[in-house]
């Protein structure tokens, strides 16, 4: 060996040898798992890249802002499937234009059905009293989420009351998105609603009535 070669830690060539490329070259070819692995690197590196040239990669507290939730729900979202998103070390970064593309699938009520549109008008005027005073409600419907779950209620119920026990630790900000947005998330969500005590009989009712005025109007019209 040259006296005069430097090392690098791993007993290669130190990079500012002028044949430490050559060297590494022949590395890579003579070691078969290494291509693919470098290969994978440069398509991730590739597609970050070009959301960045595209429009711009968000935190998701930033997408939170621009879709009007809580940071938890945008996380949920990436975990979920349902907003695309990359790792970027070990944070979750998601392009503006998905964030936007996301936005455009929130139905508009005028495509809910009656039931879900009617579920909606009755969260509509709990998000009412839940800004009123936030401090009674929340606790209140904490404890029916925890009254039902001592019950043992199916797969699918236990995950909503548990989503609906984490927006609540949230806040009423998140809390209130939730109960008025027409999105799917949200729909699915509201057939497990823990506020079901929050409006007295006689809120529900004029509630209910005032709805179907409402529907029987627009299908006449």
């Amino acid at each position: 060996m040259n006296p005069g070669t430097r090392r690098g830690p791993w007993g290669t060539r130190d990079p500012g040898d002028p044949g430490a490329a050559a060297a590494a070259l022949a590395l890579l070819q003579r070691a078969a798992p290494l291509p693919l692995c470098f290969w994978w690197l440069g398509h991730r590196l590739r597609v970050m890249t070009s959301l960045y040239i595209a429009g711009e990669l968000l935190t998701t507290g930033q997408a939170a802002v621009l879709l009007g939730c809580s940071r938890q729900h945008v996380v949920d979202l990436c975990e979920s499937g349902a907003l695309p998103c990359v790792t970027v070390g070990t944070h979750r970064r998601v392009s503006r234009a998905d964030i936007t593309s996301f936005a455009r699938r929130d139905e508009p009520a005028s495509r809910l059905t009656r039931d879900q549109l009617r579920s909606l008008w009755l969260h509509r005027a709990v998000a009412g009293h839940v800004a009123e005073d936030p401090d009674a409600v929340l606790p209140q419907a904490r404890a029916t989420i925890d009254r039902w779950l001592a019950a043992r209620p199916p797969g699918g119920a236990t995950r909503a009351l548990e989503r609906w026990r984490e927006i609540i630790g949230e806040g009423p900000e998140a809390v209130m998105e939730m109960l008025v947005s027409s999105s799917q998330p949200a729909r699915e969500l509201r057939q497990s609603s823990p506020f079901t005590r929050v409006l007295s009989e006689s809120e529900r009712q004029s509630i209910i009535r005032s709805f179907h005025r409402h529907w029987l109007g627009e299908r006449a019209g």
